[in-house]
């Protein structure tokens, strides 16, 4: 377990030679580049809007492209965490650079029919929607757009409900009693249904006002010419519907037309991955200083990694190398380096915080806890062992998966190690089920013994070691912040933080073991002696008093020392808690075991038979899939809680800034590692 040791480095080499420097150093993915802070007239900054601009261009099309052929081809563009990134040769990315303008081109044809396939589906909607319109009015003889005629006037329009040509004459008739003249009026019945009748009046154009105004008192709903149906209702049905036709067969054609683009997928992606490159490029630009004629980068490197990076720029381009001293007020970027057993259990780290400077990397020692941890509160064999040959599987499967789900599966590989072992321990198959088969379905009883106890049998056994785990747990908490107060030379808090510390919670330890009622309670076989506990309470007494009057010792106001003495004694509350806190060890391991139980209990009750077989393996199969699913999320969470509350608790403050290179972040390729 180590953070890796940083150091600070600036390069300066020709502006002729920028882009080999930059690609060197993106491909290497060891740098972090950093501001240069300069107080002379000789040294710039670049700006890179315009190239921001081109890249941004290239990004959304490559974005397009790709979306195209998800859309309409069989092929899928999308990569997964499983499957990960395809790997590409050196040779392979320069070549598909060399096409970049063939590429971009591609991209741009296949976007162009796409957005002409979605132009022509707009428009078919709309002539489907002028055909549904049209279907009330198809018997109607003459188009809508013959509105007059030189001496009469035509209305095409619609009535709510049904109406008879008869009923609608009737509104004109009626009309007499209030006009001084006769409406010459012709009406047609076009079509009628319960909700909405269409008719034609056709009137004098000296009579259309009050024609219309009558029609209207009725609620009719005047429809508006459309100058573009020149045709009767029938002849324009059979023109749009060839419309729409040749508009299908124009989109076939183009569909055909984009398929053949299928070919082109890996393009597309490198476009996409490149402007991404390009645009991380632009990004570290903006921290640079140049002059007309050379450039400056500076950054952080890790030692390790020094020399053979210089080498690979070195054999790219000429350049000056300059290492610098870190100062303390610096915030150096912290990378984590961990053995295959701990690294899986980095991110988990990194979730809570990385560490601040003079704190040491908890990865190593936080992960011998957690596995054993999840193990006890998941603690079924046969749980266990689905975890590690289902993670197994995937790891050997999909060998090419990114690293952090590989990570994850790696925790989980182990959790279900540990999974098995305290399955064993504890004499638990999927619960009970080699009793329950045995009796129900072969009429004798066989028992798997635990190599040490049943919790469910022994539940005050289970919380006493759970709380006797919690105890080594948190020793080993204040032993690591000892260790760093050591890396510090701070011997004062090693004294008054640590060692004072220990004193008083073991003497606490040995005066309850002392008590009857605390060993009675605890069901503990043995009981330490009154002239123990006596001692020990005298010692609890006198290191309590070395914490309160040393815990504020920052304070130079005597009062102030006092009561921030008081407030830190007053964290023993808080220890008893933290222990308290490990009896979930007890609640989820009881969890997970009972509710097997009650599975197989369910699953056994229809008895033996066909039939019997049948319910068990199904109510078997799906309710342990349930449990295992809900007891694995319980134990990982709670595994999570106890590291970062009980444990980091004790020494870890966290705050450190994560390193970040400067690499290729793309999404579809990845350089093989032999090439970079």
């Amino acid at each position: 377990m180590s953070v890796l040791n940083m150091q600070k480095i600036q390069l300066c080499a020709l502006k002729r030679n920028r882009k080999k420097l930059l690609i060197t150093l993106q491909r290497c993915g060891v740098m972090e580049v950093t501001d240069i802070y300069y107080d002379d007239s000789i040294f710039h900054q670049q700006k890179q809007s315009e190239v921001e601009n081109f890249v941004a261009e290239d990004m959304q099309l490559a974005k397009e492209a790709l979306q195209v052929l998800d859309t309409y081809c069989d092929k899928k563009t999308k990569v997964s965490s499983l499957t990960g990134r395809k790997l590409i040769t050196t040779e392979k990315y320069e070549d598909y650079e060399s096409k970049y303008n063939q590429i971009k081109e591609r991209a741009l044809q296949i976007t162009q029919l796409a957005r002409i396939i979605t132009e022509e589906v707009q428009e078919n909607k709309k002539r489907k929607a002028q055909l549904e319109a049209l279907v009330p009015w198809i018997t109607l003889t003459i188009p809508f757009s013959c509105t007059e005629t030189n001496c009469t006037a035509v209305f095409f329009g619609t009535l709510s409900n049904a109406w008879d040509k008869s009923k609608v004459e009737k509104l004109f008739s009626d009309s007499l009693n209030t006009t001084e003249t006769s409406l010459f009026v012709e009406v047609e019945v076009i079509s009628t249904s319960k909700l909405m009748t269409c008719i034609m009046v056709m009137c004098l154009k000296k009579q259309a006002v009050e024609v219309l105004t009558i029609l209207r008192d009725a609620s009719f709903s005047q429809k508006i010419s459309n100058c573009n149906l020149n045709l009767p209702p029938a002849k324009e049905k059979e023109k749009i519907e060839e419309e729409i036709l040749a508009s299908e067969d124009k989109i076939a054609e183009y569909l055909e037309m984009i398929k053949e683009f299928e070919q082109y997928s890996d393009e597309f992606q490198f476009l996409s991955d490149d402007a991404e490159v390009r645009f991380e490029q632009g990004e570290v630009m903006k921290h640079l200083i140049e002059t007309e004629n050379v450039f400056v980068v500076s950054g952080y490197i890790p030692k390790d990694e020094i020399a053979k990076t210089f080498k690979k720029i070195q054999e790219q381009c000429d350049v000056a190398i300059e290492t610098m001293n870190i100062s303390e007020e610096e915030e150096v970027p912290i990378l984590l380096k961990n053995p295959a057993f701990s690294q899986p259990l980095e991110g988990t780290v990194k979730a809570y915080s990385l560490p601040g400077k003079g704190e040491i990397d908890p990865t190593t020692i936080m992960a011998v806890f957690y596995y054993i941890l999840f193990g006890i509160m998941l603690a079924d064999a046969a749980y266990g062992a689905i975890m590690v040959i289902g993670c197994t599987f995937a790891l050997l499967k999909y060998k090419n998966m990114e690293n952090s789900l590989k990570n994850s599966l790696k925790m989980f590989l182990y959790c279900g190690i540990s999974t098995i072992f305290w399955g064993v321990m504890f004499g638990s198959y999927f619960g009970d089920m080699v009793d329950v088969v045995s009796e129900t379905f072969f009429g004798h009883k066989i028992s798997i013994p635990p190599v040490w106890f049943f919790p469910v049998n022994e539940p005050m056994k289970m919380l006493v070691f759970s709380m006797l785990f919690g105890i080594i747990h948190i020793y080993t908490g204040l032993a690591v912040k000892l260790y760093q107060c050591l890396k510090q030379k701070d011997y004062k808090s090693i004294l008054y933080d640590v060692i004072l510390w220990y004193i008083v919670l073991t003497a606490s330890l040995v005066l309850l073991l002392s008590m009857d009622v605390f060993t009675k309670t605890f069901g503990l076989s043995f009981q330490l002696s009154k002239k123990a506990g006596n001692i020990a309470l005298v010692i609890m007494l006198i290191s309590s008093v070395g914490i309160i009057l040393t815990a504020g010792r920052e304070s130079r106001n005597p009062i102030k020392r006092f009561l921030k003495g008081l407030y830190g004694y007053y964290g023993i509350t808080g220890y008893l808690s933290d222990v308290l806190s490990y009896s979930r060890l007890l609640a989820l391991g009881l969890a997970s075991g009972v509710i097997c139980t009650v599975i197989n209990m369910m699953a056994s009750m229809v008895g033996g038979g066909f039939v019997g077989v049948i319910a068990f393996i199904v109510i078997f199969i799906l309710g342990h899939a349930i449990n295992i699913g809900i007891n694995a999320l319980g134990a990982y969470v709670h595994t999570n809680r106890l590291q970062y509350v009980e444990f980091f608790g004790k020494f870890y403050s966290g705050g450190g800034r994560e390193f970040s290179p400067f690499s290729m972040r793309t999404k579809y390729f990845k350089l093989d590692e032999g090439e970079k």
